[in-house]
């Protein structure tokens, strides 16, 4: 998997990166599961429950303004020991609540977290050019957490554990990244390097100046409606197929385990389609299948194969526009511009699926499937508008 000319501390570097994207895929898919059990042990609505996802917002939008800065001045070691200690915080405090509204508390925690882990990584591998081929495979690894999150909730609820314990399990889980990281840290592993010279202005200063790029500011919208469409199908569409399409608890739970697979698969062979086509048409092939996936979701309920047609579809999207950052802006802004578009992403992750349930709660469950079809449309508008914008700078 990894060449054996890569020196041993860009080993460990790595195999902790993977790990960290594998355990944050188990914390946010293992959500989607569990959301029926939360909905009933609190008597919440679909709208009700997505303060639990506004409660987030918070932590995702701090992580955006910080988390450049945090990196500049902390290292990454401790920038991710940080955030791995409020994620399994605040997964254990989803595990032992006593009241619905101390666990929506615990969503800035959660989403704080989150955003640090995935602004660091992805940050610190798109910068250094022995790994940079990499980013496809880190993804990946985030596909087999939220595929094994979704397995791992499934198979614990149908052997009789309730909701707060399988979110004792996670929390384990994700401790096992502080662990890891903290013994990086006593041992003073070099953190993945950079390759280029860094800027001598300050972080703030290359934050301001990337948030004045429109090339940065469209990519971190194109990635906040990625994530949110993502992440929509991940929280909602397990309920969806049991309560609206009356699909059994053991075949929906699965089922999301097999969209996730799709987009884990995608994910992995990233790498051939970035090389045959280039990642400008790979996301363009990528909407397309995209688009006839969420048509089959909602126009033929009796099926579930279009949920892994849709995350295979999905898979290539994130990573490819990570990966064409670093090839678009001068590398003292790199930093700063990564870290703001994996940050609106994980706003995204919050914002769109809380919509998404508010109008459900109106409208029905099954209205869900058709939610999705314009957030496609609009990636398909935003990145036909990307690749324009580029074009121009060319001439």
């Amino acid at each position: 998997m990894i060449s054996p000319k890569i020196s041993p501390p860009l080993w460990i570097c790595l195999a902790i990166s993977f790990y960290a994207f594998i355990a944050i895929g188990i914390a946010e898919a293992g959500l989607g599961v569990l959301l029926p059990s939360i909905l009933r042990e609190y008597n919440l609505t679909p709208a009700t429950i997505t303060l639990l996802f506004v409660s987030q917002i918070s932590g995702y939008i701090l992580a955006a303004l910080t988390s450049s800065v945090v990196n500049s001045r902390l290292g990454l070691w401790k920038m991710l020991f940080s955030a791995a200690s409020m994620l399994t915080m605040a997964l254990g405090i989803y595990a032992l609540s006593p009241t619905w509204w101390l666990m929506v508390a615990a969503g800035t925690l959660f989403g704080l977290g989150i955003g640090l882990i995935d602004a660091g990584i992805n940050t610190a591998i798109a910068q250094d050019d022995r790994s940079t081929h990499l980013i496809g495979l880190l993804h990946g690894f985030y596909g087999i957490g939220a595929l094994s999150g979704a397995a791992i909730t499934t198979t614990l609820l149908a052997i009789g554990m309730n909701w707060r314990q399988v979110y004792g399990v996670l929390a384990a889980i994700v401790s096992l990244l502080m662990v890891s990281v903290f013994v990086a840290i006593i041992y003073h592993y070099p953190s993945m390097k950079r390759s280029k010279a860094a800027s001598p202005a300050p972080a703030w200063q290359n934050l301001r100046r990337s948030l004045q790029t429109p090339l940065v500011l469209l990519t971190g919208l194109m990635l906040l409606i990625y994530v949110g469409l993502e992440a929509s199908i991940s929280n909602w569409a397990y309920i969806v197929q049991i309560s609206d399409r009356q699909t059994s608890t053991l075949v929906a739970g699965y089922s999301i385990s097999a969209y996730w697979l799709g987009l884990t698969v995608g994910r992995f062979i990233l790498g051939y389609f970035l090389r045959s086509l280039g990642a400008v048409k790979t996301i363009s092939m990528s909407l397309v299948l995209l688009m006839i996936g969420l048509l089959a979701w909602w126009q033929l309920p009796e099926q579930w194969i279009s949920l892994p047609m849709i995350g295979f579809a999905l898979a290539p999207i994130f990573p490819a526009i990570i990966w064409l950052i670093p090839k678009q802006l001068p590398a003292s802004l790199v930093p700063a511009a990564v870290s703001f578009a994996t940050s609106a992403a994980s706003i995204g992750a919050a914002v769109i699926p809380s919509g998404v349930g508010w109008i459900a709660s109106w409208a029905g469950l099954g209205i869900i499937p058709l939610l999705m079809l314009p957030l496609a449309i609009a990636m398909i508008v935003l990145h036909s508008a990307n690749s324009l914008h580029k074009n121009i700078l060319k001439t």
